[in-house]
């Protein structure tokens, strides 16, 4: 099969798009692997393919596969990827400044401003609200704390490895995130770092812990897994990525981040999240949606034999 495509990038977490408009395209785990292996293939951290919506509100589906060939419900860098494929591509209607997209997660209404050559550079995605209680996250540890509307959460509850226990808040974007603040780093074990006598989030190995938690018993669906810091102006995190390892950004895991943040008294409304590709703004002011802006950039077009 001869497949056209696109590289699109939000904050540096790569996707590989195409139209598939026809539902021509079908493809195995094995296939996706080799697209995003970024020696063999074309390199990203997951294939998008666009995909007719099932009903008349949403302009299209999108079809997300982790670059291990697993489905994901939901991807924030990966939904304004898909929207500034549809804007730059003419399915959208540039002059209406917003458009619907059909999720796994359901759908997801997204705002949107262009360059001076009607091509998407900044979009604002309606999030939708987070999802707390343990069962729906999924996490298999009884809430221990509620929100001010009554909602039971997981709010830092430990879980061990073999560096210790941790303190996670588990929170789901329509996929699950178990997110740990970290206020102390000398405290944390040698073994955990690149250089001990510097320790810190930049200097934390997370390929391994990361790994650990992402299959963590607690996690029946397994999760994305967030480390994070408070800064003078905003949150700094890291993740790993549920079927696709470390990134250099996450939509969902930085609301799902922000969140937690606000659901354990270190933010409030609306702030900056640092991730290692460049920042996304946030806004939740408790109850209801998530709001997350950021860019979305093409990398290049290209046609490759599946």
């Amino acid at each position: 099969m001869r497949m056209e495509f696109a590289k699109l990038n939000g904050l540096g977490n790569d996707f590989i798009i195409a139209d598939d408009m026809s539902r021509d395209i079908e493809l195995t785990e094995a296939e996706v692997q080799h697209l995003c292996d970024r020696r063999f293939g074309i390199g990203a951290d997951g294939v998008i393919l666009v995909r007719p919506a099932d009903d008349g509100r949403a302009l299209a589906y999108m079809h997300y596969i982790n670059s291990d060939g697993t489905l994901a419900q939901m991807c924030g860098n990966g939904v304004r990827c898909f929207a500034k494929y549809l804007v730059d591509r003419g399915f959208a209607n540039v002059s209406e400044g917003s458009l619907i997209a059909s999720t796994m997660a359901g759908e997801r209404t997204i705002s949107f401003t262009v360059d001076a050559d009607g091509k998407l550079d900044s979009a604002t995605v309606d999030m939708g609200a987070p999802i707390l209680e343990p069962a729906q996250v999924p996490v298999t540890c009884e809430a221990n704390a509620t929100t001010p509307d009554g909602i039971p959460f997981v709010r830092e509850a430990k879980l061990s490895s073999p560096w210790g226990d941790f303190a996670f808040t588990c929170v789901s974007m329509g996929n699950p995130h178990a997110i740990c603040f970290i206020d102390a780093w000398d405290e944390l074990p040698d073994a955990l770092f690149r250089d001990p006598a510097h320790k810190s989030l930049d200097g934390l190995l997370l390929d391994g812990i990361g790994a650990a938690f992402e299959s963590h018993p607690a996690f029946p669906e397994k999760t994305n897994v967030e480390f994070a810091e408070i800064t003078p102006d905003g949150i700094a995190m890291r993740v790993y990525e549920r079927g696709c390892g470390e990134t250099l950004a996450c939509g969902t895991g930085a609301c799902a981040t922000f969140v937690a943040a606000c659901l354990t008294h270190r933010a409030q409304e609306r702030g900056t999240v640092h991730l290692l590709g460049g920042d996304l703004h946030i806004e939740w002011d408790g109850t209801g949606s998530v709001f997350m802006t950021g860019p979305a950039e093409e990398s290049f077009t290209g046609t490759i034999e599946v």
